[in-house]
């Protein structure tokens, strides 16, 4: 931990700036080991370019010793004035973006000569994973493989979406996952024409798409996949739709390598859908970097004309949603090589009809 925060004072050296406010509790758990939830109380983490590190606690939490020089505090102190109270000194301060308002605005005011940058260091350095979060990833990956294929193999008639998603969440735990990362995605039918749709109580029957969308926790790192599959017949504009998806993925996984824009990657996929006339049924961005974060920033979209890194992972997630009818998505997660990528699922992409 200590040397990530050494890269960072690197960074805030490079970058002109004095010290960095971190506020992010994923970010200091990042740096520091030390993981709590602090709701409103103040959980911050100041690291000083020249060497000095402080994090600011309450003592109503518990965390493991971090090394570093903590300042404790309690609901009855203004934890505000605590924190300006180690500013002192400092002429150019970084803050991530999630600083709340109610303990940057007290700085400004005490400090009004004080310039403040939102700072991205931070970001800088978890977007590209070292060989431990790596291997951590691949494990959630692998258990992710396992438990969406118990979950296929579970599916009846007459069974609900709520009840697919419950199987899913409780073959998590029994995998030896730490449970979901985020909120499991199942659609039957028609609600998959939704990208984001939450499991119901929508009943599932003959000829029918099935969307599952779901992730989850290893040892902190996170899993994303999305498979879809049909139960009984499937039509011909399903294939079709099916088959224009499933080419989106590898045309967009065949550009990935150092150097590449996140926004041709993008590109590749977005292309070939408009090409099949499916374009304005992809609504979204083509996927998103994750590690400790199920969403962490950056992302494969138009916008973004980054270029990726050796290190880097990424969910490569193109759909096409038809409304009232049925969507599709197909969603890997892939770590950029020297060389071009790999791809952490193994969880069959081809076209599937499960007969019930």
């Amino acid at each position: 931990m200590n040397n990530r925060i050494e890269r960072l004072q690197g960074l805030l050296r490079e970058s002109g700036l004095d010290a960095m406010l971190v506020s992010d509790p994923i970010s200091i758990f990042y740096l520091t080991g030390a993981k709590i939830q602090p709701f409103e109380r103040m959980w911050m983490l100041l690291v000083f370019a020249d060497g000095r590190s402080v994090l600011f606690a309450n003592k109503l939490f518990v965390f493991e010793d971090t090394g570093l020089e903590t300042v404790w505090h309690t609901d009855s102190d203004d934890a505000p004035s605590i924190l300006c109270s180690r500013l002192e000194g400092i002429r150019t301060l970084g803050v991530d973006r999630g600083v709340q308002a109610k303990y940057l605005v007290p700085v400004i005011r005490r400090f009004p000569e004080l310039v403040l940058e939102v700072s991205s260091a931070v970001e800088d350095l978890r977007i590209v994973k070292d060989p431990e979060e790596l291997d951590r990833m691949r494990k959630s990956s692998r258990i992710n493989d396992a438990v969406i294929e118990e979950a296929f193999a579970q599916l009846r008639i007459g069974m609900t979406e709520k009840d697919l998603a419950d199987i899913i969440n409780k073959g998590y735990l029994a995998h030896g996952s730490n449970g979901f990362c985020f909120g499991t995605i199942v659609a039957f039918g028609k609600n998959a024409a939704d990208p984001h749709h939450e499991p119901d109580g929508t009943v599932l029957e003959g000829n029918s798409a099935v969307l599952i969308d779901m992730g989850c926790y290893y040892q902190d790192y996170c899993s994303d996949m999305t498979r879809t599959r049909f139960v009984g017949e499937v039509s011909e504009r399903e294939k079709l739709v099916y088959e224009t998806v499933l080419e989106a993925t590898e045309k967009a996984k065949a550009v990935i390598r150092p150097g590449t824009r996140f926004c041709d990657i993008d590109a590749a996929a977005r292309n070939h859908i408009a090409a099949a006339g499916f374009g304005e049924y992809f609504t979204h961005r083509l996927g998103h970097c994750i590690g400790l974060g199920e969403h962490e920033p950056q992302d494969v979209g138009p916008v973004n004309t980054n270029p990726v890194r050796e290190g880097m992972v990424f969910s490569i997630e193109p759909g096409i949603y038809l409304p009232g009818e049925f969507g599709v998505r197909i969603e890997d997660l892939v770590i950029v090589t020297a060389d071009g990528y790999e791809c952490l699922n193994a969880a069959p992409r081809d076209l599937k009809s499960i007969k019930l």
